[in-house]
């Protein structure tokens, strides 16, 4: 087996034949890259452009002059948050379990991330804030959207989604339209042509180059910094990117249907050859296939850890999802959770759905089909009531998560500015 193990090794040459292609002026598909950065200067302005625009005084401005009556909704977010009018962490314990939370010892360095998704309208996040307020429940650490992004920079929720998630504390992130969704492979429709995707969502030809150029014109318009990455050529790209010194970052989407440890090693393997002299990656989030066990993340965080990405690279494991669409139902992974949640650092409860024993009941229960949909179609269809009530399904369901974690004496991560 030492003998054979032996074999595994890569030799400087071949890491010398992938240096010159990286470095070759006459390298096509490094040149093309590269001239989708220059666009927007040096790696140094982008991150300058994106600080300045990420500050929540330019971004308010935007809100003011896009969409005006959400600055109330902000104003009351702030104020609450001054106000510590939510629950902490400490008397969250207590409200599950009593005097026994003085003597429990938490597995905190295990926090598990409160992750909802997808939240698609910034109205929404005040919905669920008066909703923890009045009901000491926890506003989620982590939210993810898939809305259209220029329809969102049109409305005006764009900007004030990013400065509600600086006043929470929260990450987030977005999802370029520039997707599998958009038309890009022009052979691709409906379920009439379904297998078509199985060999790859799909962004074709120029469309890795069109993702670049949408993520950061987004980047340093409006500091927008972690987005959604479904495809094998932009992970690739968010890798060199990251490496020129471009401050971006991106999560993997379960649409790339990593299943498996193997499967993992290859991304981050990639994300180590590509890593900074400092150690960091742009790939921040790992969101795993709905199929995988306890034992595919298990093995995946002996790598993860080995190569310094524990802090780095975080697990996303779906705990429910949408009730159509996606999955067989039932589904719901809370138990599994709890067993790996005390060993297995740095993973986030995504929460895609209610439970579906409650979604079930819905007379419009949760569909990932409607993340593509049209805002204006939406209401004109009167759907707008029903996705708010999925929503809120999915809010009372995070809790739920927050709840048995508590009750087995772990750990969670709600939204850091809110709850301490």
């Amino acid at each position: 087996m030492t003998d054979l193990r032996s074999r595994l090794k890569i030799s400087v040459d071949k890491l010398n034949a992938i240096n010159d292609i990286l470095l070759n002026p006459d390298m096509d598909v490094i040149n093309d890259f590269l001239e989708v950065v220059a666009k927007y200067g040096t790696p140094e302005e982008i991150n300058a452009k994106a600080n300045q625009s990420r500050k929540l005084d330019n971004l308010l401005a935007i809100v003011k002059k896009t969409n005006p009556e959400h600055l109330a909704d902000l104003e009351y977010l702030g104020e609450q948050r001054d106000q510590d009018a939510f629950i902490s962490v400490k008397d969250y314990r207590k409200k599950i379990l009593g005097d026994k939370a003085d003597d429990m010892v938490f597995a905190d360095d295990f926090a598990v991330t409160l992750e909802i998704s997808a939240c698609q309208y910034f109205p929404w996040v005040r919905m669920i804030t008066e909703q923890a307020i009045e009901h000491q429940m926890l506003m989620p650490g982590r939210f993810i959207r898939v809305r259209q992004m220029k329809e969102q920079e049109e409305d005006g929720d764009l900007a004030a989604f990013a400065a509600a998630m600086q006043i929470l504390g929260s990450s987030y992130v977005e999802t370029l339209d520039t997707k599998g969704t958009d038309g890009s492979n022009i052979h691709l429709g409906g379920p009439a042509t379904i297998t078509g995707y199985f060999g790859g969502v799909g962004q074709p030809n120029k469309h890795a180059l069109q993702w670049l150029d949408e993520y950061l014109y987004y980047y340093t318009t409006y500091g927008i910094r972690q987005v959604l990455n479904i495809n094998p050529g932009t992970v690739l790209l968010g890798y060199m990117l990251h490496r020129l010194g471009v401050d971006n970052e991106f999560k993997i989407s379960v649409y790339m249907g990593n299943d498996n440890p193997y499967a993992a090693l290859w991304t981050l393997l990639g994300a180590k050859l590509f890593t900074r002299d400092d150690g960091t990656s742009p790939l921040i989030g790992f969101n795993w296939s709905n199929s995988v066990n306890n034992q595919t993340m298990e093995l995946t965080a002996q790598f993860r850890k080995e190569w310094d990405f524990e802090d780095i690279v975080r697990f996303e494991h779906h705990i429910t999802e949408t009730y159509k669409s996606i999955v067989i139902q039932p589904y719901n992974r809370r138990d599994e959770l709890v067993e790996i949640a005390g060993h297995v650092a740095n993973i986030s409860a995504k929460h895609e759905g209610g439970d579906p024993e409650i979604d079930q009941t819905r007379d419009h229960p949760s569909d990932i089909l409607d993340y593509f949909r049209d805002k204006k179609e939406v209401i004109d269809t009167g759907d707008w009531d029903a996705l708010t009530g999925n929503f809120q399904d999915k809010f009372i369901s995070l809790n739920k998560t927050a709840q048995v974690l508590t009750e087995n004496g772990l750990s969670f991560l709600a939204a850091p500015n809110l709850h301490g």
